[in-house]
């Protein structure tokens, strides 16, 4: 199956890519490692370089790459030229911190001399999705990259022309042939690269099933992986938070990406004194959202990606129907692209499949609670682990959550966001390892011991 652009807001086909060959990959593959025998050896300022040089043509070519990204993942273009500014931030910020954070950390024993020395692996398989098709591999790269490091890329097949692109950032902001390598290859494939000699880790962000594979292909292999799948997160809302202000960060927690993001806020969890006007307002806001062209400004969510996923929530959402759920909008919209409109479910139970699922898409789900006892408990009754916020004034609520909450983050009175300063990634079948900050930039080396008598 070759990869393609089918732009979600019309439906067609626009671009076609062939698969690599077989001998197209093992030439790649021999690049990437002839490639790695000398980068491991350059300097931070060099690689720091390449990392500014990249950072500075996600700045100066924003609305061009932008453009490629909203054709074939359906983002507006406003969202789209935030992740682009987005991953100039986060290459940066490697770009100039990596070096002191991966300096020898001198370790006090009885030798003379002791410390650990962080060094890079080699080359890095990463398999990455479409929903952030540039901040997802950028998060990745950037950490990687200054380690020393060499990545090869393998993107989802519904975004090639990005997976081209980034490609060509790289090239063009220095790197060595083989120091940035797309692939186009099949998931059936994937196996049989990771147990390649020359792969050194592999790291995945994607669906359960996916990093179930991969995870047991590295296993298999004796490699290192770091995967970050699936996400259900809380959003819980105490007495004391202001209303006002919460419904509109729920509104755009829920919505961000089209709905199609793993830290998506897709639990509200309100306690029971001010379910009713949390409910009645934030269903007023949910349905007043524009959907249309993700090009028109006025456009606040945009298409689903795929006719598949867009038929996957209309089946969710039936079923919770049937079930008992309430539901205020969620039907596609009629016309040429993969349209659809905001849903809110309320009245959901613990007993429905769809509050242990997974949406992605612009449909949230309601859930009334007695207090904050209740929220915790509903909370933490998921497989995922991934994100979370609360809503509350209080401090001793805060402390509570903050401490009570099994995920990989706790946003207190804000969002769930990813920045390059702290540790990205989940729990349970959220998956495991980190990106970004520190912990990210680690994932991948060799913590070697020293030890000098």
């Amino acid at each position: 199956m070759p990869y393609a652009t089918i732009n979600p807001a019309t439906g067609q086909t626009e671009k076609t890519f062939p698969l690599h060959t077989p001998d197209e990959v093992e030439k790649l593959l021999a690049q990437a490692a002839d490639a790695y025998a000398d980068y491991r050896t350059t300097t931070f300022a060099e690689r720091a370089r390449h990392l500014i040089s990249a950072a500075e043509l996600f700045e100066g070519e924003g609305p061009d790459i932008a453009r490629i990204v909203t054709t074939e993942m359906g983002k507006t273009f406003a969202s789209a030229r935030a992740e682009a500014a987005k991953c100039a931030v986060g290459l940066r910020w490697f770009a100039e911190h990596a070096e002191s954070l991966l300096a020898d950390e001198q370790i006090p024993t009885r030798a003379t001399r002791s410390y650990v020395r962080y060094e890079p692996i080699g080359p890095v398989l990463a398999i990455m999705p479409w929903n952030f098709p540039l901040w997802q591999v950028v998060r990745f790269a950037a950490p990687a990259l200054m380690v020393g490091n060499v990545g090869l890329l393998k993107h989802a097949s519904n975004v090639p022309q990005t997976a081209l692109l980034l490609e060509d950032i790289f090239r063009r902001a220095g790197l060595p042939e083989g120091g940035f390598t797309n692939l186009f290859v099949e998931s059936k494939d994937i196996a049989g690269i990771i147990a390649d000699p020359r792969i050194a880790a592999v790291t995945l962000t994607g669906s359960e099933h996916a990093g179930m594979s991969v995870a047991a292909a590295a296993g298999h292999a004796l490699k290192k992986s770091v995967l970050e799948l699936g996400g259900s997160d809380p959003f819980i809302v105490l007495e004391s938070a202001d209303l006002e202000a919460v419904v509109r960060i729920a509104v755009a927690a829920r919505v961000q990406n089209n709905g199609q993001s793993c830290i998506a806020a897709k639990r509200f969890i309100v306690v029971e004194p001010i379910a009713d006007e949390f409910l009645q307002r934030f269903t007023a806001a949910m349905d007043a959202l524009v959907v249309g062209d993700p090009f028109d400004p006025a456009t606040e969510v945009g298409p689903i990606v795929t006719e598949v996923q867009r038929a996957e929530l209309v089946g969710q959402i039936e079923a919770a129907r049937a079930q008992g759920a309430v539901v205020h909008g969620g039907t596609p919209v009629d016309g040429p692209g993969w349209y659809f409109k905001p849903a809110v479910l309320s009245g959901v139970t613990r007993d429905m499949p769809v509050a242990a699922e997974e949406i992605f898409g612009p449909v949230a789900m309601v859930e009334r609670v007695a207090d904050l006892d209740a929220a915790l408990v509903v909370a933490n009754a998921t497989s995922f682990g991934l994100g979370s916020s609360v809503w509350t004034n209080d401090e001793d609520e805060q402390r509570r959550c903050i401490a009570g909450i099994e995920a990989g983050a706790v946003f207190v009175n804000a969002m769930v966001v990813s920045t390059p300063e702290l540790p990205f990634g989940g729990i349970k079948r959220s998956g495991f390892g980190r990106e970004l900050s520190e912990l990210g930039l680690k994932e991948f080396c060799n913590a070697k011991t020293v030890w000098i008598t």
